[in-house]
């Protein structure tokens, strides 16, 4: 069973930055796609970015491209997200999430079938 755990989220004002962190156990992380989402209060959930097996493809919302980095380190079955220049409009719980599928590329979020328990990120004005 895969287990994700989230941290680095806080409170931060407007212009500042966070890093969050997902450590993954229970399967080989090293095959699989990798993804942040986001829920603020009142809205569906989102994709943020994403991030393939290998590195090599890497996806972000608009909203947050030329802000935020994916990447991670498979052999500490870690993924990061890099989040500078933060607005308010990013506060939001954001979830690591896993895709079921080894060697498997979509951003269709029911491709992605272990999640995190979530981590508050709040940005101030």
């Amino acid at each position: 069973q895969v287990r994700l755990v989230e941290s680095g989220g806080g409170l931060v004002q407007a212009g500042g930055s966070l890093r969050l962190s997902c450590q993954a156990s229970g399967r080989s992380f090293s095959v699989y796609t990798m993804g942040w989402f986001r829920q603020a209060p009142a809205k569906e959930r989102e994709l943020v970015a994403a991030i393939t097996w290998g590195g090599d493809t890497i996806y972000y919302a608009d909203s947050v491209k030329g802000r935020f980095t994916i990447s991670r380190d498979n052999a500490k079955n870690t993924v990061y997200l890099e989040m500078n220049s933060l607005k308010p409009d990013d506060t939001a719980v954001y979830y690591c999430a896993q895709n079921g599928r080894a060697y498997y590329y979509s951003r269709a979020e029911t491709t992605f079938t272990s999640w995190g328990q979530g981590t508050q990120v709040t940005v101030s004005s």
